[in-house]
């Protein structure tokens, strides 16, 4: 009997435990989701502003990967750096087990798009630097805060799943996910959600609305022979000549390419001075089309007319592939999943001062003036007609495993886009809106997939059987093709000391919301001693010299100085980024 009533009792012990640990209905976790999402606003937002102060070019995301890495490492995850031969490049993993979700994103920005934010008029932090005129500084953001909800739920009802974060490394130079794919890194992933900063709140499948192009990174290096320009000019051969020469025959091939083609280039090296003739010299050709087939053919054609070029000038060539990237193809039931998530997520909500930011800098551009979106996009058919334009080397992912790319509401409509305008927002509450509405989606999304096994069969299915039924991939990487990772080093070796003096510290700032402070540092006490500088800025407004949104900022920042004639007196200048609201100085000379 006492035998009987001990078991009794450690059984009425157990239920209760037993039952903790089971897991609410899917609808039930995926509320919990949202709800731990914005318990970490705080820390996306401090994401969001940390990668855009270290404004990292491609390949040389040196801080950006050690931060974002050093965070997930902290959290549990494994990390293995150093993938596929890229030094910044790297894959966090936590969880065991089917099924293999993935999540990428980008982390390098633009050249010479420096840029202060929420200030809504070319200003630059740096004159000639590299600033995120792109966004990706937000997209780690969103797939890092979407992977710690998710953990954390795992571990609480002991879910099965696997999951998996890789960086874009040098996506504005196509250059990275092709050596993913051909290492061999998305064999075990039975789907992938990728994410990309936009100024709406959408996804798509197949190929969208038409306007993805793929695309081969082709540098010629022409080599000639050197003499005195004046003196013996017949004594040369001019490297230089063989690239205008390219040039040009281009160009006059153009009218009989295809209009899909859209071919870019570079002159990266034209010579040392005049009086030398140029032995060596270089171009950087992009050739996009809309299939594998008609890249490969601009590729063997720009090669043909390289060739050309260097036998009519008496120089020699070789080439090098830098990127490689097929035309996107996302998969239909993973975007049907999603956009009821970007439905339920809904945009965020926008102040009078967000909206304010966004006209303002339309106008100073001269773009139509429509402010912030409102709505989210619906899902579409994919477009009938395929115009081509951007390219993205997530475009070899997806054609190796089920993919979509989620476009999340963290920037202005209307920008010209790899520019300082599209930096505007990117460290201002627009961006720190937007990437927690991405983060929900990402995170919902992938409940989805965890907990409902048929739908990842589903999604192979579509993808087998409908977009490579007559279509199958081929890398257009040769076996000696290599990634590039010598590029932007010099560039980022002249520009990294002084961008460290305004690396963004978290510690210093007040949280803007109601939000749990960072999993790995929380925030610090305050010191606000600028009334004074408010005052100046409200006199120049009062002088009518421009639009002016002005909150209390915190002096001794190193992130953001401003453009005053004694920029010395400042310690520092913060206008956006921890006061939930944006900034737009007014355009005047008088910081007196």
């Amino acid at each position: 009997m006492l035998k009987r009533l001990s078991f009794l009792s450690i059984l009425l012990i157990l239920v209760p435990v037993i039952r903790a640990q089971q897991p609410p209905a899917l609808d039930g976790l995926k509320h919990e989701a949202v709800e731990e999402t914005d318990k970490l606003q705080t820390f996306t937002q401090q994401m969001v502003d940390q990668i855009f102060s270290f404004s990292e070019l491609g390949f040389q995301e040196v801080e950006t990967s050690k931060y974002v890495t050093g965070i997930l490492e902290k959290n549990g995850f494994k990390i293995e750096k150093g993938i596929a031969g890229i030094p910044t490049s790297w894959v966090a993993s936590y969880g065991s087990g089917k099924p293999v979700i993935a999540f990428i994103t980008d982390e390098d920005c633009i050249p010479r798009a420096s840029q202060k934010p929420g200030v809504a008029y070319h200003d630059p932090i740096i004159e000639g630097a590299p600033g995120h005129g792109e966004g990706h500084n937000s997209g780690m953001a969103v797939n890092v805060t979407a992977a710690l909800v998710l953990k954390k739920q795992m571990e609480k009802y002991h879910l099965t799943g696997t999951i998996k974060l890789f960086p874009g490394i040098a996506e504005e130079l196509v250059a990275t996910k092709a050596f993913y794919v051909r290492v061999g890194y998305f064999k075990d992933v039975d789907i992938v959600l990728g994410s990309h900063v936009s100024n709406d709140f959408s996804t798509s499948y197949s190929t969208g609305k038409g306007t993805w192009s793929g695309l081969v990174s082709i540098q010629y290096f022409f080599h000639g022979k050197a003499a005195h320009a004046a003196m013996a000019p017949w004594d040369g051969r001019s490297a230089l000549d063989a690239v205008e020469l390219m040039d040009v025959s281009w160009d006059f091939n153009r009218e009989h390419l295809r209009t899909a083609q859209r071919s870019l280039r570079v002159i990266i090296n034209g010579g040392d001075q005049p009086n030398v003739v140029p032995s060596e010299a270089a171009v950087w050709y992009y050739f996009r089309e809309m299939d594998y087939p008609h890249i490969r053919s601009l590729y063997e054609l720009g090669n043909t007319v390289a060739d050309s070029a260097a036998k009519s000038t008496g120089t020699t060539v070789d080439h090098k592939l830098v990127g490689a990237a097929w035309p996107p193809f996302f998969n239909k039931v993973i975007a049907e999943a999603q956009q009821k998530n970007i439905e339920s997520a809904g945009m965020p909500a926008w102040t009078d001062a967000d909206q304010t930011l966004a006209k303002a800098l339309q106008k100073e551009i001269g773009a139509k003036v429509e402010g912030l979106k409102l709505k989210v996009e619906p899902l579409e058919e994919p477009a009938k007609t395929l115009s081509g334009g951007g390219s993205d080397d997530v475009g070899d992912i997806s054609w190796n495993v089920p993919m979509v790319y989620l476009m999340f509401p963290a920037n202005i409509p209307n920008l010209p886009g790899h520019s300082w305008p599209n930096a505007v927002a990117m460290a201002t509450p627009i961006a720190h809106k937007g990437s927690t509405a991405g983060a929900k989606v990402q995170a919902l999304t992938a409940l989805d997939f965890l907990l409902q096994p048929q739908l990842v069969t589903q999604a192979w299915d579509y993808f087998r059987n409908v977009q490579s039924k007559d279509v199958h991939y081929e890398s257009f990487l040769a076996p000696t093709d290599q990634p590039a990772i010598e590029l932007n080093k010099e560039k980022m070796q002249k520009f990294t000391p002084d961008l460290k003096h305004f690396y963004f510290d978290p510690s210093k700032y007040k949280p803007t919301s109601n939000s749990s402070a960072s999993p790995t540092q929380p925030s610090a006490p305050i010191r606000n001693r600028c009334a004074s500088l408010v005052i100046r800025i409200s006199r120049l407004r009062d002088r009518s010299c421009g639009l002016s949104l002005i909150a209390p900022c915190q002096m001794n920042d190193p992130f953001v100085t401003p453009p005053s004639r004694r920029r010395e007196e400042h310690a520092g200048w913060k206008p956006a980024l921890q006061m939930n609201r944006p900034l737009a100085l007014p355009r005047c000379d008088s910081w007196i």
